[in-house]
């Protein structure tokens, strides 16, 4: 059975991300044995409140210039909400920004929670959309003063009461009842790790015994990836092990997915975490070179490792990870183009002017021996890697990636030269101390694929001012973390 004693919980916000945004309303619908008193509090934030958000619920600074900040509330609100049963639609969102609120004043605040979303979803899966404006059509919810705080506990509550009449209070306690079974936890993990958890954009790091790093991973929402791990632990071998061995989570938010890649594929690279493969970075990386040997005959020159300066892309075709690697690539593309291994350098034929093996399979048209002309084959060749080639830097010198939320208003800008990442700032202070950095840019295959595919797309570029100085050293040390 439910609890006796609810609280329908209702916040109004500056924006999404309960660990920068800050509450600016409150309002609670108390019910106990049947009887509901209500109470709200407008909150002073202490920060600036978003023109979309004043617009959304009317609260703007002068509405809230002369309201308590939320220190001077934090008892009275746990006092109301001790014992209760916290109720709320999309509860992460209300409960997160709670916890938050008294943690920073560095108390805890736990409760047990039912989010209304859940409720509607588990007990109506015939409709597509649960948002409060739904419910309201949907169950014809009386809505007094929409995205203020206490006439959407008002809802609801209504929406409650809704349930208990139909489908009814078996079927309401059922539902209740499934929200409180928690997912399975590695057997050496903190169980209170699930309530900080943020659905946000970020990277996750999974430390073992004496703090080895086990796994970093990237999600658009931390919260839901994370536990993703643990539902599959017991179907995948990998998920298992690293189960077993994990002793402690760790993650930093991002403004959105772009920044989760960046800094998941740098800390992959920089830290090497045990069960992290695909991102580890690779010293043999290689590309292919066209080199003219003479007047319109060019040959491929696979460079690698220390010769390798992928700050200078023009007429390179590839990014491969082995000498192996680049030369498979190559005869594939030989082979489907009917161009001579032996003129690439792929294959060694008993004398010059002697046919190469696909010569004589008929799979190569004869630059071999004079049979094609070496321009045409070297324009054929051309052809064939123009899917490979590899962009040249677009721009004079270093740029800032914006990356926006629109809600929050919150930017971060991902610095960038010469297709390597060298750390995201979130403030002109951090801007400026990665611009001074040291440490030379070192060129990533996957950071140069990822940019490549974001700067072709809808991105807001900004040029700065100054080049990175370039002495050997770390990259993105400084901002990346």
């Amino acid at each position: 059975m439910t609890p006796q004693r609810l609280a329908f919980v209702d916040l109004e916000t500056t924006g999404a991300n309960p660990v920068h945004d800050r509450i600016t309303e409150i309002g609670i619908v108390l019910v106990e044995d049947g009887h509901a008193t209500r109470w709200s509090t407008l909150v002073d934030p202490g920060c600036r409140i978003p023109p979309f958000i004043q617009t959304l619920t009317g609260i703007t600074p002068e509405v809230v210039a002369d309201a308590p900040r939320f220190e001077a509330l934090a008892d009275e609100i746990q006092s109301r909400l001790a014992g209760c049963l916290f109720v709320a639609h999309n509860a992460r969102f209300d409960y997160g920004f709670l916890k938050n609120e008294f943690k920073r004043m560095g108390r805890r605040f736990q409760a047990d929670v039912v989010c209304t979303v859940k409720l509607s979803r588990r007990l109506f899966p015939q409709f597509h959309k649960h948002s409060l404006d739904s419910l309201i059509e949907r169950h014809g919810l009386l809505a007094d003063d929409r995205h203020r705080a206490l006439a959407d506990a008002e809802l609801i509550w209504q929406f409650w009461q809704k349930l208990q009449a139909q489908p009814g209070l078996a079927a309401l306690d059922e539902a209740v009842r499934q929200q409180f079974v928690r997912p399975s936890l590695p057997p050496h993990l903190d169980a209170g790790v699930l309530d900080d958890l943020p659905d946000l954009p970020g990277v996750y790091l999974f430390y073992g015994e004496d703090d080895v790093l086990l796994y970093v991973g990237k999600s658009i929402n931390l919260r839901q990836r994370v536990l993703s791990h643990f539902q599959a632990d017991t179907r995948a071998f990998r998920e298992l092990r690293i189960s077993q061995q994990i002793r402690r989570i760790e993650w930093r938010e991002t403004v959105g997915e772009l920044g989760a890649l960046l800094l998941e594929s740098w800390l992959i690279k920089s830290r090497q975490p045990v069960h992290n493969r695909a991102l580890r970075r690779n010293s043999e990386l290689c590309t292919w070179q066209l080199v003219e040997h003479a007047v319109g005959d060019f040959r491929p020159r696979l460079v690698c490792g220390e010769d390798l300066d992928l700050t200078q892309t023009r007429d390179c075709f590839g990014l491969f990870s082995s000498q192996r690697e680049a030369t498979l690539a190559l005869k594939k593309i030989a082979e489907a183009n009917q161009l001579c291994l032996a003129t690439l350098g792929l294959e060694k034929t008993t004398g010059k002017g002697r046919p190469c093996f696909g010569y004589q399979l008929q799979q190569c048209k004869g630059a071999c021996v004079g049979r094609e002309a070496i321009g045409l084959h070297s324009a054929r060749l051309m052809a064939a890697l123009a899917r490979l080639k590899l962009k040249t830097w677009p721009y004079p010198g270093v740029i800032g990636i914006v990356e926006r939320d629109e809600v929050s208003e919150r930017e971060d800008i991902h610095v960038v030269h010469n297709w390597c990442y060298l750390g995201t700032a979130h403030d002109e202070a951090q801007l400026a101390a990665i611009l001074d950095t040291r440490s030379a840019p070192v060129f990533d295959r996957d950071t140069y694929k990822l940019l490549a595919k974001h700067l072709g797309g809808k991105v807001r570029v900004m040029p700065l001012a100054f080049a990175p100085k370039q002495t050997p050293g770390e990259p993105g040390v400084c901002g990346a973390d």
